[in-house]
């Protein structure tokens, strides 16, 4: 028998019990059964975003919800600012570029976290930029970006708006959207909320709003003016993912039970201890300035094949990590602390983690990762 663990950040594992609600029989989604769920599921989303505005659902991915933040708000010849430290920082770009906006990036290193006053530095240079784009929790480098302090410098700016990627921090990291001056969220399913790939949430304050009014870039399925009126009236604009908002509104049933601040306790215990795990293994992190409590990056010795140790353990083993992309492809190890994803996880993920390493030839000590991440967890259960 093979036990299968999946620990890659996104997709995530599924509660069975949301696996149990969303197989039961369908139910149409023009029905006040239907706009019932809607309904809750959009007011139980806002706590977690941290706004009083407005949660949008959207059948897609995470990609879709960053799409719609870029057509709804912006015009063919606007100028963004964008954050590229990684895969996802570039994919702003990509989808900016795709409708004719212009765009002033800060390239860093992968690994490394933008400050608030390269941030400002940029917009002091380039008054003309309409909007700031950032990831929170970069994914493809495990690094976190000060969103907080960003926001503080950005609503300052009437013309331009603050947009931040959330879809590996939203349900990771307690989010003050309104409080700090976030002006776009994003997020998916796939991740904290321990649902399959499919639904995206994009929530805009009331200055994006103005954006959206000027706003010169077509769009059809992604229009959010369309959305937001069908949504305020307990539905959606086109065929919703019935499936998983049932799966969300059970999903949502549990966060509410466990409790925010004991679900961002439990991804920072889970993130510490996997990081001191692999320093106590002689590894060293990839992110070097605020690592995300979303998932771990470990950088491989340059002779080791990071991508083969990633195949052989997800296919000989049955642990299912991530390996690095682009660039970093076979370089690093990234395992997840994300959602369904608790404290014995971790020890699983570290446990397997070292044997995979030593039986691939490397020289570590068995279970002096294990002996570090337990420090961390032993005082949590």
């Amino acid at each position: 028998m093979l036990k299968k663990y999946l620990l890659s950040p996104g997709p995530t594992p599924v509660p069975e019990e949301v696996m149990l609600e969303m197989a039961k029989p369908m139910i149409h989604h023009r029905t006040p059964q239907f706009s019932k769920i809607f309904s809750n599921v959009r007011e139980k989303l806002k706590p977690l975003f941290g706004t009083k505005e407005d949660v949008l659902i959207l059948a897609g991915s995470g990609t879709a919800a960053m799409e719609a933040s870029i057509v709804n708000t912006m015009s063919p010849g606007d100028k963004i600012l964008v954050v590229n430290a990684g895969k996802f920082g570039k994919r702003w770009i990509d989808i900016a570029q795709s409708y004719g906006v212009l765009v002033e990036s800060i390239e860093l290193a992968w690994g490394r976290s933008v400050t608030a006053a390269q941030i400002e530095e940029k917009l002091i240079s380039h008054p003309e930029i309409k909007g700031v784009f950032v990831q929170a929790s970069e994914t493809s480098t495990t690094v976190y970006h000060p969103v907080k302090e960003i926001a503080e410098i950005v609503k300052l700016r009437e013309n331009t708006i603050f947009v931040v990627d959330g879809i590996t921090s939203v349900g990771v990291y307690e989010t003050k959207m309104d409080e700090w001056g976030i002006d776009i969220l994003v997020t998916g399913s796939q991740k904290a909320f321990m649902l399959p790939p499919g639904l995206a949430f994009i929530a805009l304050s009331e200055k994006a709003w103005k954006f959206v009014e000027t706003s010169k870039n077509p769009r059809f399925y992604l229009d959010l003016k369309k959305e937001r009126k069908a949504q305020n009236n307990d539905t959606t604009a086109y065929t919703p993912a019935v499936s998983l908002v049932i799966g969300l509104s059970k999903v949502l049933e549990l966060m509410e039970k466990e409790g925010l601040k004991s679900i961002y306790n439990r991804h920072q215990v889970c993130a510490d201890a996997t990081r001191e795990a692999a320093k106590a293994l002689g590894f060293r992190l990839l992110a070097q300035d605020i690592p995300s409590n979303a998932a771990t990056g470990i950088i491989m010795p340059e002779d080791f094949d990071g991508q083969k140790f990633v195949k052989s353990m997800r296919d000989d083993s049955g642990i299912t990590f991530a390996g690095g992309q682009d660039h970093m492809k076979g370089k690093i190890v990234r395992i997840s602390h994300l959602g369904y994803h608790d404290f014995m996880d971790t020890i699983i993920a570290v446990s397997a983690f070292e044997m995979g390493v030593k039986k691939a030839g490397l020289d570590i000590e068995l279970g002096a990762g294990v002996a570090a991440a337990e420090k961390i967890i032993i005082d949590h259960i």
